[in-house]
């Protein structure tokens, strides 16, 4: 018998909408434990027995749930009143609908959630104090176990890598590479892996490539590029930050990620023939100290979750200028 107005409710079908593994999913699987992008780490509601009558108590007890879900992620579901013991209980409108609505918001990795926090400064790994070739970090963020990680990033936790340029190049102030890195980096502004994505928050320069619906559930084990940037003026073209990641599993199974960020000088070197002309400043082809910010958005209990959700450690796992 389908779900249709002036019908009872079944035992099979209240439990679809609660248990379902499959589209349309129910509650307990974007909700509970679930898998890959479903899933937050709350608690699971029981279902009910072959034969046994639905009751105020059962739908008061899913509709309450799928609201808490929706002040995390951000979604206006149908209004409902709750419903009393002794009252009728009667088809309630769009229950497939507001389900299939809540699913997708945590398939996307909860985009429009406001319940997350900033971390500080995580790990900062720096360059030798000048430099020419490249600077080279790799940082990883790790969770307790698969299931945490898998839930960071469906409640809309994520991970940010900002580069910045601290310190100048030539003998007495900045070298002619310097204005350029700062501009570089500034297009790369704040770099975010999110679930299924992964954006800058600057702009210009020139885009070599970039993922950007490239996000946790579509890394390997194996260094996926995520963007690159490069210098889009004379003659620094070839300069340029790339940002890649990978995990230690497939996800799923996963609980580390590391991302590797590449701060690569390209452009050609030049010396002064001695007797140095003017006494020009020879170091003005060098790039100053840079570093490679990393940052966790963790996810909270203020939209209304039980569970909030964090890494359980973080790392600089190499480190190299040349």
């Amino acid at each position: 018998m389908a779900y249709t107005a002036g019908d009872k409710i079944l035992d099979d079908e209240y439990n679809t909408f609660v248990n379902s593994s499959s589209s349309p999913f129910g509650y307990n699987h974007f909700a509970g434990t679930g898998a890959l992008q479903y899933g937050l780490g709350e608690s699971s509601i029981s279902t009910v027995s072959v034969g046994d009558t639905i009751n105020a108590a059962h739908w008061n007890s899913l509709f309450t749930a799928m609201a808490t879900i929706a002040g995390h992620t951000g979604d206006t579901l149908t209004s409902r009143s709750a419903v009393s013991a002794g009252d009728t209980i009667a088809i309630k409108a769009a229950v497939a609908a507001d389900l299939a609505t809540l699913a997708a918001s945590v398939a996307a990795g909860s985009p429009n959630t406001s319940a997350v926090t900033e971390s500080g400064d995580l790990e900062a790994p720096t360059s030798s104090s000048t430099w020419t070739g490249s600077f080279i970090t790799e940082m990883t963020v790790t969770f307790a176990n698969a299931n945490k990680m898998r839930h960071f990033f469906n409640a809309g936790g994520k991970i940010r890598i900002t580069p910045t340029r601290i310190g100048n190049g030539g003998a007495s102030g900045a070298s002619g590479k310097d204005g350029n890195w700062t501009n570089l980096y500034a297009a790369i502004g704040q770099f975010d892996i999110k679930a299924t994505t992964s954006a800058r928050t600057g702009s210009g320069e020139t885009q070599t490539s970039a993922a950007t619906n490239t996000g946790f559930y579509d890394l390997g084990t194996g260094y996926t590029s995520l963007i690159k940037i490069n210098d889009n003026t004379y003659p620094y073209a070839s300069n340029y930050v790339e940002i890649s990641a990978k995990l230690n599993s497939a996800p799923g199974s996963a609980t580390v990620i590391t991302i590797k960020t590449e701060s690569i000088d390209g452009s050609a070197e030049f010396t002064y023939d001695s007797p140095n002309p003017g006494s020009a400043d020879t170091q003005a082809y060098r790039n100053g100290q840079h570093k490679h910010t990393l940052r966790v958005f963790s996810t909270t209990t203020g939209g209304g979750l039980a569970s909030a959700h964090d890494k359980s450690g973080d790392a600089t796992a190499s480190n190299s200028t040349s």
